[in-house]
This record gives C-alpha cells, structure tokens and sequence, in this order.
C-alpha cells in the first residue's frame, strides 16, 4: 500500500470536530466530488455524496450499496471502515444499513414459500439457493428452534455457482407441498423427483434480486427492512428479529 493511501484510511481512524451543517458551499462541493468521480469511474454510477465527520474527505454511495471515501478532487479513494473511535462506531457499517434497508412492501410474499411458526408475529423473508451450503446451514442451525415468526422463502437459485439450482428450484416449487419439499431437501437431504414444467416465478425473483442488489445466498429482509446477508448465527438472528418489530 502506498504511504499516501495508508496516511488517508488512518486519517479515517480520527473523529473531527467540525459542523456538518448544510449550507450553499456544501452543496456546490459535493456536486463537484461527485462531478469529480464520476470524471475518474465513468463505469459506477454514484447514488449520493456526502460530508464525512472529517475534513476534506467525502463518502461517496455507488450503486449496489457501495461506500467508498476521496477528497475533493478525487486524488485519493480508500475502501474501508471509517470508525467513530470515541463511541466505537463504524459509521461506514451504519450508512450500509441505512442503504441496504427496502420497503417490505416491495417483496411479492405470494412468489414466496410462506412457513408460519408459532404466533407468527415476527416477519423474516430469506432469498435463498437449494445449492448453498450457507443456506442449509441457515436452515439447519441459525433458524432451528426460531419460533413465533413467518418466514417467506423466495427461492434464488445463483445459477453461475450452482447450475443444477434452478432445476431443483423448479422442482420444488412444482411440488404439491413446497415447505415439505423445501424442508425435505434443505434439512433432511432428500432427492427431489418431481416435475420441473410448471409455471414458476422464479424469474420475476431473479430480476427483483438484481433490483435490489442481492448478490449472494442467503439474504436475509427483516420486517423492518433491514437487509442481512449470510447465515448469521442464531442468537444474533433473534435479536435482528426482535429489533425488527420495535417501532
């Protein structure tokens, strides 16, 4: 790493005391960042610009929920956690959680396997690939045991990974009772055997993943809208679960 790039993620390390006010010249230089950024990446298309707690260095949103750092001029770029030392903060892991979050009103539930557990007052919907081994250990450990939550399966078969995923996808959907199906396959191993010729919405699935820049099994959308991915352990799924229901 080159000392300049090294002396700028440091320099991320350090809250500044400074305003971050808006004003005239603040909007005028974000629009030249931006403007800047978009000179040197023509490639990434940039979703907002903002001040950063420390001078001279600006957050930069690129589509797909990608937070990187530069100064004005867009000279320098560093990838990386900016952390609010004295409250022990990623703010860049927050601004994440902020961008990642979806309206639960955009998920289609009837496209999904719908698994009532308990009451059912806790909401969880999970993109998921019958190929992933994450996703079996989702399955298996992180949701074992999980009760009172209704949880909607949409099936998401990465096919450039898996490329026996869709047809197996297929066949579950096809089934005449897709939770046992899914359960069958995902928990006990069992071989599917049945028809993959029904229609499925597994494409409409496809295209509102890519929407909404999920690029990996599992995912998981909590009630709140908070976006989760990977097979999270289970006491932290229950708590992402409980929060997801404060108001």
């Amino acid at each position: 790493m080159k000392k300049t790039t090294l002396n700028l993620l440091l320099a991320g390390l350090f809250p500044a005391l400074i305003s971050c006010s808006a004003s005239a010249d603040n909007t005028a230089t974000l629009a030249s960042v931006k403007k800047n950024f978009e000179q040197h990446f023509a490639d990434r298309a940039v979703t907002d610009v903002r001040l950063t707690p420390i001078k001279g260095i600006y957050e930069v949103d690129v589509q797909g929920n990608q937070i990187v750092y530069v100064d004005q001029k867009v000279d320098y770029l560093f990838v990386g956690d900016l952390v609010d030392v004295k409250n022990g903060q990623s703010l860049t892991e927050k601004r994440q959680s902020e961008l990642s979050k979806i309206s639960w009103n955009v998920l289609p539930l009837q496209n999904a396997i719908k698994e009532v557990r308990g009451d059912g007052s806790r909401q969880l919907a999970v993109f998921t690939d019958p190929d992933c081994p994450f996703c079996k250990k989702l399955e298996r450990e992180s949701l074992d045991g999980v009760n009172n939550v209704t949880i909607y399966i949409f099936l998401y078969p990465l096919t450039q990974l898996h490329p026996d995923a869709m047809h197996k996808a297929k066949q579950i959907w096809c089934s005449p009772d897709r939770l046992v199906a899914w359960k069958s396959f995902m928990h006990d191993g069992r071989a599917l055997s049945g028809a993959d010729t029904c229609d499925t919405p597994l494409e409409s699935i496809q295209d509102l993943g890519r929407k909404l820049g999920i690029d990996g099994t599992p995912a998981l959308v909590f009630g709140n809208g908070r976006m989760v991915a990977g097979a999270v352990p289970k006491d932290q799924l229950e708590a992402m679960l409980d929060d997801s229901t404060k108001k």
